[in-house]
């Protein structure tokens, strides 16, 4: 592709309020999850919900969707009982009015009814807040992501399907298919959303079983991926350290793909879900473009 080819107009994001989490949950840790969720006086400063607005010449996409403010306004939001408990001792969140989806597409320029494809990199609460609102958009996860949600005790994995599959909603399952792209390597599968190469969807499990991915490609810029909660500082990453949440098997594959990746691709910028650095880097890697 060239310049003139770019399928893409504008990369941005938007936060919907903040979390504070352990430090355990950052990582690294050699705690057991349960030993730390119960027994860490600490949390950590607020981090950012990053969603990730691309607006392609096909459509406005999101990368995940943030936290619904019911969430902090609603006292039946969350289970109750012992799941309640690990909801609370999880995360503290903040969301002011001016934070929700809605007011951070509004400051871009964007009505939620502007939103076509919403890509959901696991469905998580923080990551699926903005669902009710998207009725009119296509809803992407994976296949594995989607058969997570309907195992059982879906609630005590961190699944909320209350708040997940919601009626009307235009869910669409991904399964990553064969990719003829060596310039990706070593992912050698994932799913094109397009069909032109700008946006990439690749299975970063870990986290959770289907976990996704966003590589976004464009001409004389520097690439982009988002990571969703495969890390929660891109500096970790980077170091092979892995957060205290997840399958480590599945997270050090992935983290180590994401790094293979990056050593082809030197000027990859990447954007995780709650890095307090992701804006900024995405910032960067913008204003400098490919090479800069």
């Amino acid at each position: 592709m060239n310049a003139s080819a770019d399928p893409i107009k504008r990369v941005s994001v938007i936060s919907t309020g903040s979390v504070s989490i352990r430090p355990e949950h950052v990582g690294p840790t050699w705690k057991n999850l349960y030993f730390w969720l119960f027994t860490s006086t600490r949390w950590t400063a607020p981090r950012p919900i990053n969603v990730y607005v691309i607006e392609h010449r096909d459509g406005v996409v999101l990368f995940d969707t943030g936290q619904d403010r019911a969430s902090v306004t609603d006292p039946n939001y969350f289970p109750g009982g012992f799941n309640g408990l690990v909801y609370s001792r999880l995360a503290k969140f903040a969301i002011e009015p001016n934070e929700t989806l809605t007011a951070g597409l509004s400051r871009l320029g964007y009505a939620i009814g502007d939103v076509d494809t919403a890509v959901i990199s696991h469905l998580h609460q923080d990551h699926i807040g903005g669902l009710p609102l998207l009725g009119h958009a296509d809803i992407i996860t994976s296949h594995d992501e989607w058969e997570s949600l309907h195992k059982p005790l879906p609630e005590a994995r961190g699944l909320m399907p209350s708040h997940i599959d919601l009626p009307g909603l235009n869910w669409k399952r991904v399964t990553p298919e064969p990719l003829a792209d060596p310039a990706v390597a070593p992912f050698s599968t994932g799913h094109d959303l397009f069909g032109d190469g700008s946006l990439l969807l690749l299975p970063t499990p870990g986290h959770t079983p289907g976990s996704l991915s966003l590589l976004v490609r464009r001409p004389d810029h520097a690439p982009l991926i988002m990571v969703g909660d495969l890390t929660y500082d891109d500096n970790l990453l980077a170091a092979g350290q892995l957060p205290g949440i997840g399958d480590k098997k599945q997270m050090r594959d992935a983290v180590s793909k994401v790094n293979a990746l990056r050593a082809t691709m030197p000027d990859l910028a990447v954007l995780a879900a709650h890095d307090p650095g992701a804006a900024d880097r995405l910032a960067k890697a913008l204003s400098h473009g490919r090479g800069a």
